[in-house]
């Protein structure tokens, strides 16, 4: 018979886990001892040992995939606005014209219009405004608000947002996600930040008398934005009132006076 011993077993000193049999080469029967923790991956069953290798190797890839934009591979990858080709991102000016104004923007000194239904302007900086953000990962924005004024709620499907309040006071707030739909909500001042998790619903509201300003920092070139009340009642075509009169347990009258404003 062949001896099946394992010969490293690389024993550490620690707490005791029960006892293990190994064949004895020298006598038929089994020598039970009482092993220290932990055990070298020799005395494991070797289904156990290729499971631990793959949920390692599925944990390295999975953070890989999970990244918001790729990574550059060149010192910058302005964006060409005259090319059709499609990719995921923008494809590359050639970096020879690339010159100053790829990488640069302005207007964010100038307060934006908040003449509107909820009194509220963003101006934002992404991709399409610095081409010089292309595979860069970043992008910002200037939201302008007038008294009382609101950001409605909406969420950025590609980026994480960090918000400064530059002049007056809002409340700011995001939801988490089911089953618990929490919110998580506080009243910021002048100087103070607030961070807006990836994905989540999310608003901000001028509770001061005079106007408020905030400029917001987003993780992708192009994060991307979902106004909730117009994705649900503005969408082109309409989702049926039935459906929504359902969902929002109204009746169809009042999803067709929403949908009228959208």
């Amino acid at each position: 018979m062949g001896n099946n011993t394992c010969r490293d077993t690389s024993l550490y000193k620690s707490r005791d886990i029960g006892r293990v049999s190994i064949h004895n080469s020298n006598s038929s029967s089994l020598t039970k001892f009482k092993p220290s923790w932990p055990i070298s991956l020799c005395l494991l069953p070797y289904q156990m040992a290729t499971q631990l290798l793959f949920f390692a190797f599925l944990a390295v890839t999975s953070s890989i995939a999970l990244a918001s934009d790729p990574s550059s591979l060149q010192d910058f990858c302005v964006a060409d606005a005259t090319s059709s080709v499609l990719v995921n991102g923008r494809v590359c000016k050639d970096p020879k014209l690339v010159e100053a104004n790829d990488f640069f923007f302005s207007g964010l000194a100038q307060a934006g219009n908040t003449s509107n239904a909820v009194g509220s302007r963003v101006t934002p900086v992404s991709v399409a405004q610095i081409g010089g953000l292309n595979t860069l990962g970043i992008s910002v924005a200037r939201i302008d608000f007038a008294p009382w004024g609101l950001n409605p709620p909406h969420t950025h499907p590609r980026a994480t947002e960090i918000l400064t309040v530059l002049e007056g006071s809002l409340k700011v707030g995001f939801v988490t996600s089911n089953p618990e739909n929490r919110l998580i909500s506080k009243v910021l001042q002048k100087g103070d930040v607030f961070v807006f998790p990836v994905g989540l619903v999310h608003f901000q509201q001028n509770v001061g008398h005079g106007n408020a300003v905030a400029i917001v920092a987003l993780s992708s070139q192009n994060p991307g934005v979902i106004a909730i009340a117009n994705a649900v009642f503005g969408s082109n075509p309409d989702i049926p009132a039935d459906i929504l009169a359902k969902a929002f347990q109204v009746d169809t009258n009042a999803i067709y006076g929403l949908q009228s404003k959208f």
